[in-house]
């Protein structure tokens, strides 16, 4: 994948990579032998019996197919090869992900014994489930404390509302990569990495977390599944001054006062927010009339038209892994989906950012060598910003919902 991604990839995918180890190893008439190969890629021709596929590597390879070679289509989620059913190398066609147990002769070709194929209309089915449950069965926010010993942690969603979120031992929790927004890059994790929000110190960096789950009657608890976090920074700041030729703008943390300097990519999103949502935006951090604000802000405060289907499909999370490939996951639960409000505002570019202007985002952690990158610049929110003269971290948290598992082009989004 070439475009940003904060969408957490699809739930099925890092299971499936385990799912095959033991099912090659223990399933019976699977050879075990020096010199097996295990290529995983997808699909890109089928020319007789020979299976030209794209391995994850980005190598081309060329798969000989026997008749003696079993062939099985497996069903995204599914963890053994019980459920999987005989097909034809005819019935594999261009896209679909395989994944080879093979060998190679001294020539260099590849003998496939088994392919277990997982067709791309299974996947693409399967990430809209993924998509759906994340929508009805996900929270986020940021980390206010956690307790390993307890196996719970408690984030918080807006002003005054806080969230406990119960891990058990089959809750996959993983991390994101600091200097990468792919949920391909993130990592398995515990809940002991989660870093709480400590509110007496805003420049501490503090995670953000999404989680996927079932709500207790009240809604004051979430039995988690799964959870992803990041320590993506929120910044709001004046600008201190921007650089078009090397992509960068330079801001006055509002929180630390000092100037941060920040990457913005091709797949950064700059939006103005319009000044009717800033007003209920604004109301929203105040604690104020809450419920519909920003959908009626949408509503009644952005430019018909003004969206960038690119960015539209920003801001999904799952679990990811190496051999279902680039996939979907969980959206933000945002209710109304800000998402898709922050998609139709009006977009602006680095030229358009003015000396002493505020600003909100979202960033990547960046590196010692790694400057952030935006994930979600706004303008346009000083309103919000005089809601919360002293919580900056407060203001720009409003970002969260939108930004936290966003993704780019591509796939179909965590």
């Amino acid at each position: 994948m070439s475009r940003m991604n904060l969408r957490i990839v699809s739930a099925v995918f890092f299971a499936l990579v385990l799912a095959f180890g033991c099912a090659a190893q223990n399933s019976p008439g699977t050879p075990s032998q020096p010199g097996m190969l295990h290529p995983v890629g997808a699909v890109k021709s089928v020319n007789g019996n020979t299976l030209t596929i794209t391995t994850d590597a980005g190598a081309e390879m060329n798969i000989e197919v026997q008749p003696s070679t079993k062939i099985l289509r497996l069903a995204p989620g599914e963890k053994d090869l019980k459920s999987a059913t005989p097909v034809q190398l005819t019935e594999v066609q261009t896209g679909d992900r395989v994944l080879v147990a093979g060998t190679q002769g001294a020539d260099g070709k590849v003998t496939a014994l088994r392919v277990i194929v997982m067709k791309q209309s299974d996947i693409a089915q399967k990430q809209q489930q993924e998509r759906e449950d994340w929508q009805r069965r996900g929270v986020g926010g940021l980390v206010t404390a956690v307790d390993p010993s307890a196996g719970s942690v408690t984030i918080s969603s807006g002003p005054s509302k806080k969230m406990t979120i119960a891990t058990s031992k089959a809750t996959v929790i993983r991390e994101y990569s600091p200097d990468s927004v792919k949920f391909d890059d993130a990592k398995p994790a515990t809940l002991a990495q989660i870093a709480a929000c400590d509110p007496k110190d805003q420049a501490k960096p503090c995670d953000q977390l999404r989680a996927r789950g079932d709500k207790n009657a009240d809604g004051s608890e979430l039995q988690a599944q799964e959870i992803v976090f990041g320590a993506f920074r929120n910044i709001a700041g004046t600008v201190v001054s921007t650089d078009a030729a090397n992509n960068t703008v330079t801001l006055r943390d509002l929180a630390t006062k000092k100037p941060v300097t920040i990457k913005i990519s091709t797949d950064s999103q700059l939006r103005q927010i319009p000044p009717m949502l800033a007003q209920r935006l604004a109301m929203r951090l105040k604690g104020g009339s809450q419920a519909g604000g920003g959908e009626n802000a949408a509503r009644e405060g952005v430019t018909p038209g003004a969206q960038n289907p690119s960015t539209e499909e920003r801001g999904n999370s799952g679990r990811g892994g190496a051999w279902q490939g680039q996939g979907g996951g969980p959206p933000r639960s945002g209710q109304p989906d800000l998402q898709q409000i922050l998609s139709r505002m009006p977009a602006v570019s680095i030229g358009d950012l003015q000396k002493g202007q505020a600003v909100m985002l979202v960033a990547t952690e960046g590196t010692a060598n790694s400057a952030p990158t935006a994930i979600t610049l706004l303008t346009g929110v000083e309103p919000i910003l005089t809601a919360s003269p002293n919580d900056s971290r407060a203001a720009s948290m409003l970002l969260s919902p939108w930004s936290l598992g966003g993704g780019g082009t591509g796939d179909a989004g965590p």
